[in-house]
């Protein structure tokens, strides 16, 4: 008889997120076991707990998921769990903290492909700016869009600092070539945008970061996406459901289109089903984090 599948979820804030245990659910896991409160320090012996107990067989049966808050706590995290395993006592392990990387991986996919079937163009050497460019979602999808090849500015929108400290912590830990800055008023909006050409934007929900005169001065802007659902959405202009018509606003780019919460919000949730699933459909373990997920984004998109 198969052993059940057990998901282990390892979570540093108080509860674990009802959405990653929604999502484990419909993945097909038969067992879901939420760690509160998890620590890094903590990993290396809760993963050779769930792998010596199961033998090799039931290790395939057996995942890891590692959410929270903070994309840094989750990769070290994730690190720690691979260093914890024991050939040929070894599980997969899938990191989306926050669905920072899966919403993130999404976005940049789908801006990905409207640049290529609206302007043929790539990612490579395109100007990108990251509204909310400090928060979980705003980082990651900086790090993707950046080893993807485009030149990208995360933007805080009160302290300069804390965007070139995220820059600088993030380009040393993946990579990326990412710059730092602020945008506290409609004109330091609007001059990040006017040699934009693609804007992602992640801040807070219900808060309109662009509205239509700033949009009037992007004159190189070819795609924008906007991950806000609650009104107001961060984008004037974008509708939820749009994906890839034009950007009205942006009168200075006339073939400029958008892509709104819902349209990023369904390759998210396809994308996390599907990341979850892997975890139990490989012969050797994987560690997935948002290079994975932007990998199997663009094969959804």
């Amino acid at each position: 008889m198969e052993k059940r599948s057990i998901l282990h979820m390892f979570d540093p804030m108080p509860h674990v997120s009802p959405f990653d245990i929604n999502m484990a659910v419909d993945a097909g896991f038969d067992v879901l076991v939420p760690y509160d409160n998890a620590q890094t320090e903590q990993v290396n012996g809760l993963v050779q707990d769930a792998i010596f107990s199961r033998g090799p067989a039931g290790v395939k049966r057996t995942g890891v998921f590692i959410g929270g808050r903070d994309i840094g706590v989750a990769l070290n995290m994730l690190d720690a769990a691979r260093k914890a395993m024991v050939p040929p006592f070894e599980v997969s392990v899938l990191a989306d903290p926050s669905g920072a990387f899966t919403t993130a991986a999404a976005l940049v996919a789908l801006v990905e492909k409207k640049l290529k079937d609206r302007h043929g163009l790539s990612l490579k050497g395109q100007q990108g700016v990251v509204f909310g460019g400090t928060g979980p979602v705003g980082v990651a999808t900086g790090v993707i869009a950046s080893l993807a090849g485009a030149d990208v500015t995360l933007v805080d929108p009160f302290n300069i600092a804390a965007a070139m400290e995220k820059a600088d912590e993030y380009n040393q830990r993946c990579g990326s070539t990412l710059r730092g800055t602020f945008a506290s008023s409609d004109a330091d909006k609007a001059r990040l945008i006017s040699k934009a050409d693609i804007v992602f934007c992640t801040a807070k929900a219900g808060v309109q970061v662009l509205n239509a005169s700033v949009l009037a001065d992007a004159k190189e802007l070819k795609v924008a996406g906007d991950v806000n659902a609650v009104p107001p959405l961060g984008i004037e202009g974008i509708k939820l459901k749009h994906c890839g018509e034009p950007l009205v606003h942006a009168t200075g780019s006339p073939g400029a289109v958008g892509i709104g919460a819902l349209a990023i919000g369904d390759i998210k949730y396809q994308l996390q089903n599907r990341l979850l699933a892997l975890l139990l459909e490989t012969d050797r373990p994987v560690f997935l984090d948002f290079r994975a997920a932007f990998e199997k984004a663009r094969e959804l998109v």
